[in-house]
């Protein structure tokens, strides 16, 4: 019967010059990385990038810890994304203007005529840049602060009472939760 080896046998061995990494080997290739920086730029997310290389999520977070430069990659593809999307809504903010061409027919012949494409300033883009911009100007939420004299608490004068009807309620619920109770007992 064959004697099953054991983890100072293991690690023997791998002193000894036979050293192998455990499990199943990595799929990942340094051509990853260009590929990477291009499916970022193309907006793609981790599940889509998972899917490109055919590997699953978990795998993506593996190699972003155990290779800086896929890591790196990542980051330098979602930051050219973003700063391309972050200079549209700024340019739509603000109106933008383009050439263009509109193709027209006359007697069966095309007639290409250059013009400029005006786009106006959108408002939506402009209040969506300077609330996320400017937080602190262009929030919704407005906070509001109620302080007595000298920034302290509110001080208030007198005691309260209770009216006469908040009394009748009081009385029935009062009276509600001690029936409850001693047929709870009685049971």
């Amino acid at each position: 019967m064959a004697r099953a080896t054991t983890g100072k046998a293991k690690a023997k061995k791998r002193k000894a010059g036979t050293k192998k990494a455990p499990g199943r080997p990595t799929s990942f290739r340094e051509e990853f990385v260009g590929q990477v920086v291009k499916l970022c730029r193309l907006g793609a997310t981790e599940k889509e990038i998972a899917d490109f290389f055919g590997v699953d999520v978990a795998t993506i977070g593996r190699w972003k810890i155990r290779h800086p430069k896929f890591r790196a990659a990542l980051k330098e593809g979602r930051e050219q994304a973003d700063a391309n999307v972050a200079d549209r809504l700024y340019s739509r903010a603000l109106g933008y203007s383009h050439k263009a061409v509109k193709i027209l027919q006359n007697n069966g012949a095309p007639i290409v005529v250059p013009f400029e494409q005006h786009y106006p300033p959108d408002t939506v883009a402009c209040i969506f840049w300077l609330k996320n911009r400017r937080p602190d100007l262009w929030r919704d939420k407005v906070g509001l602060e109620h302080t007595g004299p000298g920034g302290g608490p509110i001080q208030t004068e007198g005691e309260f009472r209770v009216s006469p009807e908040d009394e009748a309620v009081i009385a029935k619920i009062r009276a509600t939760r001690e029936a409850i109770q001693r047929d709870g007992e009685g049971a």
